[in-house]
């Protein structure tokens, strides 16, 4: 299971091994972020979730 970058929960894993939840990439970089649902829901936009996380 995979935690989500910001908040550090679990994140739920859907039919086929899916995320529910969202995976965002800073341009430029190859490294991949886990964001879960809830948090995808506070931050609306990409900016605003790279700015989030640690």
């Amino acid at each position: 299971m995979a935690k989500c970058t910001i908040c550090g929960n679990k994140i739920a894993e859907l039919f086929l091994g899916k995320l529910k939840g969202t995976i965002i990439k800073k341009e430029g970089k190859s490294k991949q972020y886990e964001v879960c649902f809830e948090c995808q829901k506070k931050f609306k936009n990409k900016e605003e979730m790279l700015k989030e996380i640690k």
